[in-house]
Order: C-alpha cells, then structure tokens, then sequence
C-alpha cells in the first residue's frame, strides 16, 4: 500500500515522508513554485536564465518491500506523467 503526503497546500518547500507500517511507500508532494534555472536553449532574447514552475516530490520507500532502484523508477515515472499529464489518458 501507499501513503500520499500533501503538504504542499499549506506552503511547505519539500519534507521527507516516514514510512509507517504496512504501508510500502510514503510519497511527499511539496508546494509549487517559480525557480530560476539555467537557460539551455539561450532563448530568442540571449538570456541565459529563465523562471520555470517546479514541484518537489519525495519517495520514501520499506526497503525490505521496496527495492531503491525499483522506487526509483517509479518517480521517474511518476515525474513524466506529471511534465505530461496526457500520458495518463494512454
């Protein structure tokens, strides 16, 4: 089983989620945010920063359920979906 974290909705950044028994998974969900980050296609305009819209997640996992690399690719997946929400309808 899996625990969802929200704590985003009162404005807090990121928090690392403690497994509780017999959940497997505890994934935390942080506030979105503007961050400034690096400009890799220079822009039309030669910026070399640029504001994008970020959120931090967070997997903890029972590693006697849960392998970390499994895990792992679970938040890469989790992350795509996420960036492209019209994967979800596939």
């Amino acid at each position: 089983t899996f625990t969802v974290v929200n704590l985003g909705m009162f404005g807090i950044k990121s928090c690392a989620p403690i497994v509780r028994e017999p959940q497997a998974c505890a994934l935390a969900l942080g506030a979105i945010e503007n961050r400034i980050v690096p400009n890799d296609g220079g822009g039309e305009d030669g910026e070399i920063y640029k504001e994008s819209v970020m959120m931090t997640a967070t997997l903890s996992c029972d590693h006697r359920v849960v392998d970390g690399a499994v895990g792992a690719q679970w938040l890469a997946a989790f992350k795509n979906h996420v960036e492209n929400p019209v994967t979800l309808l596939l």
